[in-house]
């Protein structure tokens, strides 16, 4: 470790990090990535308005004013990835309003957010504060909104723990919520917060936590008013059933379903001055109402609505709904939005387009709900339920590159829950990508059956055409595996692949969740395999990076032997082997060497500069991600939860020389960014060791290579992927570069003896 700290601290210094007079500057000027809408994506009419903004699976819902404009703007929580999403309330065309992905705003919020995150202002000074699980998982924290730089909100933690006092007595007890959502509004009409909890493992009823504070407004003092608010009865039955009783009542058995979690939201839907509730179960699909026939001081329920809002158009989400009350559709009016409350996802619920928005055209104080909107915010992004994993691919060989997005999904409602590819066409220029979807299910790869796939494109057998490789598991038997299915095509035709020939590559743990990517690590002209793997094996290291080294072996399935079982020894920051890791490698900061970029289910993304000079323990920089509105680098808050999958790839698609960086998430989305303080090599030509010259340059048809001496030529992609190669000693190539992608390559020829030369070539239309 201390070995660690020395170097981190040089590179750290050589990056201008060390010492807080660079540490502005550094900020400023250091190489990094900046979230971006680096293309366009279309799906069917639709241009997607905030196609990268990486999935929604869970959300829950609250309105702020984010930005310091008076407006209100939208904060978001997935609950089973824990990543937070904000949206601007942007201008639109025509003087009308719409929602901004707006990723440099989510820092603004605490990391560590778990179970639910709701904003209320308890204070009342104007800013809502921020109340969620505290970290063990259940009881309540608040974290106040104190006036930040600008104006932007800041939060700082008031509690860990609430506490109430019991009826009667002096004893005080935590307010304890478990999984479950609570209602936190002023119930009883004295302008204080109160918070209401179910409690169905016990009581199967509903606490009510009375404000008693004495402030003006409000503060964070409780006590326990009643253990039965509503005389709401849970009685675990049908889905869509209660009981309403006064007193305790004795329910049948309840059947076992999961940790019987459950939703609860309050709004005075009938407009007559006291709180009503939206009620939902962790295995049902109904979003319940009731009304309240008491007062604000008395609630009294008596019939619960299945069928809410309306018969002709109930609330229906595959698992477990939950309501939010916020102003969705910028009239002044709240609606009310229905989306999934899922903890975990052990049920396997496709989660596309499941987030409800039913728009409030009510004129009066009573609640006029229409169905809006299915798929809110879900249909402006790139969607593909679950552990979405990006790769890229020129599938027609017209010079651009297509995007392929795996993901695990049904393709139609009575469909299994399996893997599949959707296709997306580079229908626009070299410079400005404008991706088509096609088909969602590439090659009919949903037909195969696996539970996940993570694909990449490398040319395993080198024969010039790109291989498509996939790493996943079968659906039944949960088996893991790596394989490839060979392009039968030849270099420079559209891609052909037969899905009934995947070769899989051997002595692999093929445990759950691994990835792969290839990369000439020893620089000896065969691409490598740079293995990821969860296993636990008491032989080797569990969840390591391993390395396969390309023993050139003319069978791929055979090639691959194994160098380094440990390679890097990655750590997370806590110190622990990183779980479902996804590693990329490519030039990012473009110093022509190779970079290796991983990330795991900490989130956390980490830069690994000059991979082939690392050694022993690698040396890495996080905090990647430049945030423009806090002028500043942070981690790009992807989430830290450990089922969450993330998938890496990286591809030069605008043609600027810098490849992009594309992250898939568990959400089923895809984030992507650009670089950022990127400076790309200036070494001279002459400094190399062996004299090439490469003409014309840039090139579009063919181009010309020349050496010293014979050499044979391999020519690389930004991300060390082998597009050409030429395995006969030459002084002179002739290089064919139809169908290739427009954008800048890297020209490789070694001599038998091993003196090597490079150069870039710009591959042009």
């Amino acid at each position: 470790m201390f070995r660690r700290f020395i170097l981190a601290t040089a590179v750290l210094t050589s990056f201008g990090w060390a010492g807080s007079a660079t540490r502005a500057t550094a900020q400023n000027t250091a190489f990094g990535f900046e979230f971006r809408e680096v293309a366009k994506v279309v799906q069917g009419a639709d241009t997607l308005r905030n196609a990268w903004a990486g999935g929604l699976d869970s959300p829950q819902f609250s309105g702020i004013d984010l930005d310091a404009d008076g407006r209100q703007d939208l904060f978001i929580f997935d609950r089973r990835t824990r990543r937070v999403l904000t949206y601007r309330n942007a201008a639109a065309p025509g003087g009308s309003r719409r929602w901004q992905y707006a990723p440099e705003l989510a820092t603004l919020f605490p990391a560590g957010l778990l179970n639910w995150a709701l904003l209320r202002d308890y204070d009342c000074d104007g800013r809502p504060d921020l109340f969620t699980s505290a970290e063990n998982g259940a009881d309540i924290r608040v974290f106040r909104n104190v006036a930040g730089a600008a104006g932007l909100p800041s939060f700082q933690l008031v509690t860990p723990q609430i506490r109430a006092a019991l009826p009667g007595s002096s004893i005080t007890v935590n307010i304890n919520t478990g999984t479950n959502m609570p209602a936190i509004a002023d119930v009883d009409g004295d302008g204080r917060l109160d918070i209401l909890v179910v409690d169905w493992d016990t009581n199967r009823s509903v606490y009510h936590y009375q404000n008693t504070a004495t402030d003006a407004c409000g503060g964070l003092a409780f006590r326990q008013a009643t253990d039965a608010w509503g005389n709401i009865r849970n009685c675990l039955g049908e889905c869509g059933s209660y009981v309403f009783s006064a007193t305790p009542v004795l329910c049948r058995e309840a059947r076992p379903q999961h940790s019987s979690s459950s939703s609860f939201t309050v709004l005075d839907l009938d407009g007559d001055g006291d709180q009503d509730a939206l009620m939902g179960r962790d295995y049902c699909p109904e979003l319940v109402s009731t009304l309240n026939e008491g007062t604000p001081q008395l609630a009294r329920m008596t019939a619960a609505n299945a069928n809410f809002p309306t018969t002709a158009a109930p609330i229906r989400i595959p698992f477990f709904p939950a309501g939010y009350v916020v102003d969705l559709t910028f009239d002044g009016r709240p609606d009310l939005l229905a989306a999934p409350n899922l903890f975990d996802n052990l049920d396997s619920v496709d989660t596309r387009r499941t987030v409800l928005l039913y728009e409030n055209i009510g004129t009066g104080p009573a609640y006029n709900l229409q169905p809006r909107q299915t798929g809110f915010l879900q249909q402006d992004m790139l969607e593909a339920s679950s552990q979405a994993a990006p790769a890229f691919l020129d599938v027609d060989a017209d010079g651009r590159l297509d995007l392929l997005v795996a993901g695990v999904k049904r393709l139609t409602p009575a469909s299994p829950l399996v893997a599949s590819v959707a296709h997306y066409r580079n229908t626009g220029t070299a410079a400005r990508p404008v991706y088509q979807l096609i088909t969602e299910d590439f090659l009919g790869l949903s037909a195969r059956k696996f539970g996940a796939l993570r694909p990449t494109v490398a040319d395993l057998n080198r024969d010039g055409a790109p291989d498509l490789v996939c790493a996943g598991y079968t659906a039944v038997g949960r088996r893991g595996f790596v394989g490839y299915y060979p392009n039968r095509a030849l270099a420079g035709q559209p891609a052909s692949f037969n899905t009934n020939d995947l070769r899989l590559i051997s002595n692999l743990p093929n445990a759950l969740d691994d990835n792969a990517t290839f990369f000439d690590v020893d620089n000896d002209g065969f691409l490598d395999l740079l293995y990821a793997t969860n296993s636990t094996r008491s032989d080797m290291p569990g969840q390591a990076l391993r390395y396969y080294r390309n023993s050139g072996s003319a069978t791929p399935e055979t090639a691959f032997v194994l160098a380094n079982a440990d390679f890097g020894q990655l750590r997370t920051a806590t110190g622990a082997r990183p779980a479902n890791l996804s590693p990329v490698v490519a030039d990012f900061d473009g110093d022509g060497t190779p970079d290796l970029l991983t990330v795991d289910a900490s989130g956390q993304v980490r830069l690994f500069a000059n991979l082939r000079a690392q050694s022993g323990i690698f040396i890495d920089r996080s905090s990647l991600f430049y945030n423009a509105a806090l002028g500043r680098y942070d981690d790009g808050y992807l989430g830290a939860h450990t089922p969450n999958h993330f998938a890496l790839a990286a591809a030069d698609v605008n043609a600027d020389g810098s490849p992009e960086l594309f992250i898939g998430t568990e959400a089923g989305g895809v984030l992507a960014a650009g670089t950022r303080n990127r400076v790309l090599s200036t070494r001279p030509a002459a400094a190399q060791t062996l004299p090439l010259s490469v003409y014309p340059n840039p090139a579009a048809a063919a181009t010309t290579v020349e050496t010293a001496r014979p050499a044979r030529l391999t020519l690389l992609d930004l991300t060390g992927r082998t597009v050409r190669t030429v395995a006969v000693p030459s002084r002179r190539h002739q290089l064919d570069l139809r169908g290739l992608a427009v954008g800048v390559y890297v020209v490789r020829c070694e001599t038998p003896d091993g003196q090597l030369g490079v150069q870039r070539l710009v591959v042009s239309e």
